[in-house]
């Protein structure tokens, strides 16, 4: 049963938010990017950081995995939401937000929105010079479409000027891409990892894999967890899941891989809506897991400098 009462023995994952730098600490930001208008399916305009924040109370700081508590080292330092991403100068809107995170913070946390958040984000934070940065989505889908949507924002990106070659794209699903935007994609030099992999690959050699590819040279890496990678039967409130994705488990393994690695700057959750989740809110209690796996990997860095 989740801890429902104050115990000061249970402290919930929720009093790692702050509004402001805290020192001592890891601090890692948190920043808001509720995308919806442009979604290629039907979307409430229901925020899901909202959400998000509010499942980690059913949380506490704990790992067992790692044997740490992540109170004593980390903080989730709480930059608010954009104010309507999807609206005119909505962009702009999410560069300045972006632009006030403290530039000695190692992981920039982005809660979505639908998958045009990925595009807001890492446009910002690249700020033209995408000759820094490689890309890691974890996701059913290629998101090549023509035009903008939630179904573009790679393709977007690539036209901006993001190299292909650093652009790994894994647990990609069965009949679940067009022909025509799964051949440009490897024709262009974009890594697939398609899903079938998981089924006889570690998970954590697959992440190391993919990060050796989108951070070679050195490069800053962005990841953007898509959740409709997941199985449908874990991820109701992703509207593009389909039977036969991964299981909660695997999504949690790779968050924290990847959040291992210095290189990763800033990783996005995506694709919920909150509306369509089950009564036991089993997606948005699954973003929030991964947000505290992503803190995990955060505080692994100290015991592996390397990495």
């Amino acid at each position: 049963m989740v801890a429902t009462t104050q115990d000061s023995q249970w402290p919930s994952a929720a009093t790692l938010l702050h509004p402001q730098l805290v020192p001592g600490r890891k601090n890692v930001a948190l920043v808001g990017v509720s995308t919806y208008k442009t979604s290629l399916s039907p979307r409430s305009s229901s925020s899901t950081p909202r959400a998000i924040r509010r499942a980690l109370r059913r949380y506490s700081t704990w790992s067992f995995l790692d044997q740490f508590d992540l109170a004593e080292f980390v903080a989730l330092v709480d930059y608010g939401d954009v104010k309507d991403p999807d609206g005119k100068k909505g962009a702009e809107r999410v560069a300045a937000v972006l632009a006030k995170v403290a530039d000695d913070v190692p992981l920039t946390v982005v809660l979505g929105g639908d998958n045009a958040a990925t595009w807001h984000a890492l446009r910002a934070l690249a700020d033209g010079h995408y000759e820094e940065y490689g890309l890691i989505t974890l996701d059913a889908h290629l998101d090549s479409r023509e035009g903008r949507s939630n179904g573009s924002p790679v393709r977007q990106l690539l036209d901006e000027g993001l190299d292909a070659h650093h652009v790994v794209q894994v647990g990609l699903g069965e009949f679940t891409n067009a022909p025509a935007y799964a051949r440009a994609a490897l024709g262009a030099g974009v890594t697939v990892i398609e899903r079938n992999v998981f089924r006889r690959e570690d998970v954590a050699s697959i992440a190391r894999r993919a990060l050796a590819i989108a951070g070679e040279g050195g490069r800053k890496i962005y990841v953007d967890i898509d959740l409709d990678v997941a199985d449908r039967s874990v991820v109701p409130g992703c509207p593009a899941a389909a039977p036969g994705g991964l299981s909660a488990d695997e999504v949690r393994r790779f968050v924290r891989e990847v959040a291992t690695s210095r290189q990763v700057v800033a990783i996005d959750f995506t694709e919920i809506d909150v509306e369509r989740d089950s009564a036991d809110e089993r997606t948005v209690r699954l973003a929030a897991l991964l947000v505290l796996d992503a803190l995990a990997g955060v505080q692994r860095r100290s015991k592996w400098p390397s990495l």
